[in-house]
């Protein structure tokens, strides 16, 4: 088991961990500006870290080209996601935090804590599959749950389906999207997409009060959402809704 004494650097654990979650993403090729911006450090500054990431055998990255952890580099991403998103779970559901809340807690823990004592936090929460903002918790062994889910800003006027997943990165959003009462496990449907880059007009809640509102291009990026339950789908037809 390893100890946070011998792990890498919490600069390399930080490089890897945004590599991993900008693939995860699906946001398009894993480029030094979009690490720059959410590292908040001059392009020059990733090039440098780079290389060193080149050396210790964690990426491999070409000139100009895109940037992809190697098998190594998974591992280590992994094992740092882990923490970081077990660590939020922990402080949501046993210390009474918001979800707006834990990031950045959860930023500074994930480099100090030891591997037992993560493994006493996912016994202690019953081993969850995902942390309060719907990210997938990798096991112990590397592994991530695996679902089928779409940015509900890539969907079609029409569909439905359930929040699954929102972006942690911004806690002034999560905070908005906690105002307008949208989170992990509501029913959402997209009816109307306003052109030229216009709001997209979604109906939220249960059957008898279900309420449309204009949910700003920014907000809809930031949710995955995850096919409705085919009985949900069948209450659709009829003018039901699914439960939130």
């Amino acid at each position: 088991m390893e100890n946070a004494s011998e792990r890498p650097s919490t600069s390399v654990e930080d490089y890897v961990k945004v590599i991993y979650d900008l693939q995860e993403r699906g946001s398009g090729p894993v480029t030094i500006s979009a690490m720059a911006e959410r590292l908040s450090v001059s392009n020059s500054s990733v090039s440098g870290m780079l290389r060193k990431l080149g050396e210790l055998g964690l990426v491999s990255h070409r000139r100009y080209g895109d940037v992809q952890l190697t098998e190594t580099g998974d591992k280590a991403a992994l094992a740092v996601l882990r923490r970081h998103r077990l660590l939020e779970t922990y402080l949501v559901e046993a210390l009474g935090y918001s979800w707006d809340e834990v990031h950045d807690e959860a930023e500074i823990l994930e480099h100090v804590v030891s591997d037992r004592f993560v493994d006493r936090i996912a016994a202690y929460l019953g081993h969850p599959a995902a942390d309060p903002h719907g990210d997938p918790i990798p096991t112990r062994e590397g592994d991530v749950p695996e679902r089928e889910t779409q940015l509900l800003s890539a969907a079609e006027a029409g569909t439905t389906g359930i929040v699954v997943r929102v972006n942690d990165s911004d806690p002034d959003l999560l905070r908005h999207l906690a105002e307008q009462d949208i989170g992990i496990g509501m029913r959402i449907e997209l009816v109307e997409r306003r052109p030229f880059g216009g709001p997209l007009i979604v109906r939220t809640g249960a059957p008898g009060e279900q309420r449309d509102r204009a949910l700003g291009l920014v907000a809809a990026e930031a949710l995955w959402i995850a096919p409705a339950p085919a009985q949900e789908s069948r209450g659709e037809s009829g003018g039901q809704g699914g439960a939130e």
